[in-house]
């Protein structure tokens, strides 16, 4: 079955890095586009960071750019989030979605 397996959060400081992992198994990863999503407490779902399947093209929300970057890599089926500079605003459960399921998310508090 299709499984996405998000590690890498925990608590930072503002200034802070973070690099979310998610592994992925039971479908063709090479082939599949993929994304992060975060959620915040009270808020809605929001989109992060997309990148196509060979990582050629990648595209994030205006407030991340230049400071997170999205990567995969393909032989070993894990998608990466690296985030720096992190702010409080960032605070969110942390989510990758691909071939139409999403993870169980990973949680990111940024906070000193």
């Amino acid at each position: 079955q299709v499984q996405l397996v998000e590690s890498g959060g925990g608590l930072v400081q503002p200034g802070g890095s973070l690099r979310l992992s998610c592994v992925v198994s039971g479908f063709t990863f090479s082939r599949s586009p993929m994304s992060w999503y975060r959620q915040a407490p009270g808020k809605e779902r929001e989109f992060v960071a997309r990148i196509t399947s060979t990582g050629a093209n990648t595209n994030y929300r205006d407030s991340v750019k230049d400071r997170f970057t999205i990567s995969r890599d393909n032989a070993k089926n894990t998608l990466y989030l690296q985030m720096n500079s992190l702010k409080p605003e960032d605070t969110a459960i942390y989510y990758c979605l691909g071939y139409g399921s999403w993870g169980q998310g990973t949680q990111v508090t940024v906070s000193s």
